[in-house]
């Protein structure tokens, strides 16, 4: 049982009165490791609370009575499930460590260096969120069979991608809404394409590290491209015949940035003149086939997937809307 006022076992990091009181506890080498677990409790309880939404409902027995009664059992669950032996509250605490510059907090003097961590309590919430991420991200690295490993700093780039169309639009509309007012390419179209070149974000273009080249349209690496480049195997229709080949992509720093190129690719580029010129028409169907025409892609069934696509995105702009 730990020395400490503050302990998993009767707070969650969501009490800021309990966040409050850890902070006081800097001077106590433990506190560390406690910020470790509450933090994991809060990752654990947005797990489950993910897990709980996913799940089919079958209304009869949905209430405010029952959803008050699920959150707090959810609340309960997820501080019973941290600072287990091996757990992610391990890789939190070695993140903690990293971030103060020390090798180990278990023989380390931590006095003020917990509170200067935690910061002030209204940017607390915006650094529990980037700790646990960040921790997260190291600990599935770890797990058996995983491909995914970060090898530098920009974990971002490491990070998993939102999969599922809701999330995926839902994720990535702020840029594209931002790019569509530079551009007059209307945010659902951007979307719609982002989505069908990714899969709904499931088949993201990835350098050989396993690091993200944040390139949403597929956009492969020309002559006139100096920017980043990521390499991989890809599937091309010749004479309608799908081949496997090995192909160039444009990688960027950022989703926003690769918003950002193709925009100007359809804006800068003659060849898809035809498609800027329709995109303001609001016809997904006319401005697939427009593209298809200029030669986007070599499936001679892009344009039919991609109207489709782009519609998708369009009602799953307006489910998270309403």
């Amino acid at each position: 049982m730990s020395s400490l006022s503050f302990n998993a076992n009767n707070a969650l990091v969501s009490d800021v009165q309990s966040l409050h009181s850890l902070k006081t506890q800097a001077n106590d080498p433990k506190a560390a490791r406690e910020a470790a677990k509450q933090l994991e409790s809060l990752f654990m309880r947005e797990m489950i609370k993910s897990m709980r939404d996913a799940t089919m409902k079958s209304g009869m027995l949905e209430n405010s009575a029952t959803s008050l009664a699920n959150d707090m059992y959810d609340q309960q669950l997820s501080v019973a499930m941290s600072g287990m032996p091996r757990g992610l509250s391990d890789s939190i605490t070695a993140q903690i460590s990293r971030s103060i510059g020390k090798d180990s907090l278990a023989a380390a003097d931590v006095t003020g260096e917990m509170s200067s961590l935690l910061g002030d309590d209204d940017a607390l919430a915006q650094r529990l969120s980037s700790t646990v991420s960040l921790a997260s991200r190291s600990a599935m690295a770890q797990l058996p069979g995983s491909n995914w490993a970060p090898r530098s700093a920009a974990l971002d780039a490491y990070a998993p991608a939102p999969k599922g169309r809701d999330n995926f639009v839902l994720s990535h509309l702020p840029a594209a809404q931002r790019v569509a007012q530079e551009s007059g390419i209307p945010a659902t179209f951007m979307m719609g394409q982002a989505g069908h070149e990714t899969g709904w974000g499931k088949g993201e273009i990835r350098h050989a590290d396993g690091s993200n080249s944040f390139n949403l349209f597929g956009i492969k690496a020309g002559k006139g491209w100096n920017g980043k480049v990521a390499e991989i195997t890809t599937t091309e229709y010749i004479d309608g015949v799908p081949h496997k080949v090995k192909a160039k992509f444009r990688a960027y720093d950022s989703y926003e940035d690769s918003f950002r190129d193709y925009a100007r690719l359809i804006t800068e580029n003659p060849r898809y003149a035809k498609a800027e010129a329709v995109a303001g028409s609001g016809s997904a169907a006319a401005y697939a086939q427009a593209l298809q025409k200029a030669g986007y892609a070599t499936d001679p069934q892009y344009a039919n997937k991609l109207s489709r696509a782009i519609e998708s995105a369009a009602a799953a702009q307006r489910s998270n809307q309403a």
